[in-house]
C-alpha cells in the first residue's frame, strides 16, 4: 500500500502507473469540486438532509467530513443526485479530519465518478491485498495434434480472481471495474505475476503467453522492467515467454505501444497479437506492429468447415501473416471438423476446448521451492500494492 507522511496523509509515489493508495482515514474530509453551481446545491442540500458534517469552500467546492461507515453511503447518494457528465467533470481529494489539501496530495485528486468506482471496487483492493487470485492454463498445440494426440506448445495464462466467499469474480468483471476505478496497472502487473508464479511452482513445461492490455502500462522503463526482472529471477529465459496483446482496438498511442514492444524485444521476449480478424483496427495493428504469433480471431474459427467465407478470410488472414514471417494460432477449436479446416489452411497452431479448457495446476515443487518462487516474485507484488 501507499506510504504515509507525518501527517497520515497518503504519499502517491507514481500516479501515472494508478497505484492502489490509501483513500480513508478514521474520519475522512472529502474536499470535492464541482463543475456548476447545480451540482454543488445538490451535493450541499444532500449534505443537510442527511445530517453530514459539510463546510463550504467557495460556490463550487465543499469539505465533507464522515466517519468511515458514512462513506459508501455518501458517495451512493452523490452517484445518484447529481447527472454522469458532472460526475465526470467533478474532483475529489482526501485527506485526514482537521488537515486541508497540500501541495503533496495534488497527485491523489480523481475525477469524482474514478473515486467511486474505486470505492465500489474496493474488494479488488482486497482480493490482491490478499491473494485471493491465481492464473488457470490452457494449452496450445501444434497442428497436427488431435483431440487423442495432442501435441503441447504453449500455454495461455488466464487470471482468476475470488471473492472473501471463495467465488470466482467473473474475469470481465474484474478487468472492467479495474478500469473505471483506475486500478487497471495494478490488476495487470498482478496477473503477470500470477502467470509466471503459478507456472513456476506447477513447472508448466513450453512456452508461456502472458496477456498484456497495452493501455495498462505507462513507463516501460519501470512497469516493464519490474516484470522482465522478475521472470529472468525465477529462472524463466525471456525465449520462453510471450506477452499477448489484447484489447487491440483500444490501443490509441501507437507510438507509445512500439516502445513497449521494443522494450520486449529487446529483452528477447516474443510479441503476439490477440484476435487478428475481429475488425480493421487488428489488422492495421498488425502492420503496424509486426508480431511474432498472431492469433485469428474464433468467431472466424466458428463453425469455419461450414462457411465458405470465413474459409477465404481465414486463408488470406494466413498468407500475409506467412508472407511477413508471423506463426498463426487458431483459437477457439471446439470441433475437430474446425482443426482440420483450419489445418489445411496452413495453421501453425491450435487453441481450444477440443484440445483442453482453462484449468488450474496444482503446485509440483515442495513448499520451500514454492516460498523461493514467490519471494523472487516479490518485485512485482511491491509494485502493484506500493
Amino acid at each position: 500500500m501507499a506510504n504515509k507522511d507525518e501527517r497520515g496523509v497518503s504519499i502517491v509515489w507514481c500516479i501515472d502507473c494508478e497505484r492502489i493508495d490509501d483513500l480513508y482515514f478514521e474520519r475522512t474530509t472529502l474536499w470535492l469540486y464541482f463543475p456548476t453551481e447545480d451540482a454543488f446545491a445538490k451535493v450541499a442540500q444532500l449534505c443537510g438532509q442527511n445530517g453530514y458534517y459539510a463546510m463550504p469552500e467557495s460556490a463550487h467546492s465543499i469539505a465533507v467530513t464522515l466517519d468511515k461507515p458514512q462513506i459508501d453511503k455518501f458517495l451512493t447518494q452523490v452517484y445518484g443526485s447529481i447527472k454522469p457528465q458532472e460526475l465526470a467533470h467533478s474532483r475529489v481529494v482526501t485527506t485526514s479530519e482537521g488537515h486541508r489539501p497540500e501541495a503533496l496530495d495534488f497527485g491523489k485528486v480523481m475525477s469524482l465518478d474514478v473515486f467511486i468506482n474505486r470505492h465500489k471496487g474496493g474488494w479488488i483492493i482486497d482480493a490482491i491485498d490478499n491473494d485471493r487470485f491465481e492464473s488457470w492454463y490452457q494449452p496450445i498445440v501444434h497442428a497436427s495434434s488431435t483431440k487423442d494426440n495432442i501435441k503441447s506448445f504453449a500455454h495461455e495464462a488466464l487470471f482468476r480472481v475470488y471473492d472473501a466467499q471463495g467465488s470466482m469474480i467473473p474475469p470481465a468483471m474484474v478487468f472492467g471495474l479495474a478500469e473505471q476505478s483506475n486500478l487497471l496497472f495494478s490488476v495487470d502487473l498482478v496477473a503477470r505475476r500470477s502467470a509466471v508464479e503459478c507456472a513456476a511452482k506447477s513447472q508448466l513445461n513450453g512456452k508461456l503467453f502472458i496477456n498484456f492490455n497495452p493501455s495498462s502500462i505507462y513507463d516501460p522503463s519501470y512497469c516493464l522492467r519490474t516484470t522482465a526482472a522478475a521472470i529472468a529471477e525465477i529462472g524463466y529465459k525471456p525465449q520462453d515467454i510471450v506477452f499477448e496483446i489484447t484489447e487491440t482496438h483500444r490501443a490509441t498511442d501507437m507510438a507509445h505501444l512500439k516502445g513497449i514492444l521494443a522494450f520486449y524485444r529487446n529483452a528477447g521476449f516474443g510479441v503476439a497479437l490477440d484476435d487478428i480478424g475481429s475488425g480493421w483496427s487488428g489488422l492495421n495493428m498488425l502492420n503496424e506492429v509486426q508480431p511474432d504469433y498472431v492469433k485469428i480471431d474464433m468467431d472466424l474459427v466458428r463453425n469455419i468447415h461450414q462457411d465458405s467465407l470465413k474459409q477465404t478470410i481465414v486463408d488470406h488472414l494466413i498468407q500475409i501473416a506467412r508472407q511477413a514471417g508471423i506463426k498463426v494460432i487458431a483459437e477457439g477449436i471446439e470441433e475437430p471438423e474446425e482443426a482440420d479446416m483450419v489445418r489445411q489452411l496452413g495453421a501453425d497452431y491450435l487453441q481450444g476446448y477440443l484440445f483442453g479448457k482453462p484449468q488450474r495446476r496444482a503446485p509440483s515443487v515442495s513448499g520451500s521451492q514454492q516460498d523461493t518462487i514467490s519471494s523472487s516474485l516479490s518485485p512485482l507484488k511491491k509494485a502493484a500494492r506500493q
